[in-house]
């Protein structure tokens, strides 16, 4: 969605997108705050547009929350407590993640425990509303019926891994740490993407080059797990097993035959 990290976030190149119309790429600057209430509103403005057109919107990703939030609204919380806000956001990574399994041990099946951000959050709505992020979620599910088809790509784990690896070697080939170095007040969610930050402590001598794309490697693998996980937990998409397959033609028959398209 931020526009300036075009290459840390794969976004689809030049060529592509005059191919086929892209929505909500690159349009927000990295110093702006983003969520998924956000995203829902204005992705569902751009289904209508596309709708009304007689078209056919795919939603393509990537983030397992958001798209959630886009077919099942979005749980009803209580407004934040700022006394509660600032308590937790002093809480250092170890004490947060500490706390938070003390009250929910489940959290740690589905939320990164890398996320300094994302821990405190579930924390501070624990605290505040005293249900487990189990709860949640089942009040998550319960909450509409959507009308929508899906399909969950696979690949075999090694070939997921090596691609993951020759997409962050790429990165660097295309310039990705002077993209970052030109990055001024990312916001926290900017700051949240893959890579981000590990870029940052290279630009700061912390790290060689083959250390910072190395813990990129990782992270999104660890994200790809995730992922994996949250798809086959909160939805019944059929899944459709990529694995060896090069072409784009390959892709566009095996992607048309899951959704049943006939051309």
């Amino acid at each position: 969605m931020y526009a300036g990290l075009e290459i840390l976030t794969s976004q689809p190149s030049p060529e592509l997108r005059s191919r086929v119309p892209h929505h909500l790429v690159g349009f927000l600057s990295p110093s702006e705050k983003f969520d998924a209430a956000a995203f829902r509103q204005l992705a569902r403005e751009r289904i209508s547009e596309i709708q009304s057109r007689g078209r056919r919107p795919i939603l393509v990703g990537g983030s397992g929350m958001y798209l959630k939030a886009l077919t099942h609204g979005i749980v009803e919380l209580p407004d934040p407590d700022p006394a509660l806000r600032e308590e937790v956001r002093a809480l250092s990574h170890d004490e947060s993640l500490r706390r938070l399994l003390a009250l929910d041990p489940a959290a740690a099946e589905h939320i990164d425990l890398q996320n300094t951000r994302r821990i405190q959050r579930v924390l501070e709505i624990a605290l505040q509303t005293g249900k487990k992020s189990a709860e949640l979620n089942q009040e998550w599910k319960q909450k509409e019926a959507p009308d929508y088809d899906g399909v969950l790509l696979l690949r075999e784990r090694e070939e997921l891994y090596d691609r993951i690896a020759a997409t962050v070697h790429a990165m660097f080939a295309q310039g990705v740490v002077e993209e970052v170095r030109r990055l001024e007040n990312p916001s926290l969610t900017a700051q949240m993407a893959i890579g981000l930050r590990d870029i940052q402590a290279l630009l700061r001598g912390e790290c060689t080059q083959a250390e910072c794309e190395e813990a990129m490697i990782k992270s999104s693998r660890r994200y790809a797990k995730r992922q994996l996980t949250w798809f086959r937990n909160q939805f019944t998409f059929n899944s459709v097993d990529l694995t060896g397959l090069r072409t784009t033609q390959e892709l566009l028959t095996i992607a048309r035959q899951a959704l049943g398209a006939t051309e």
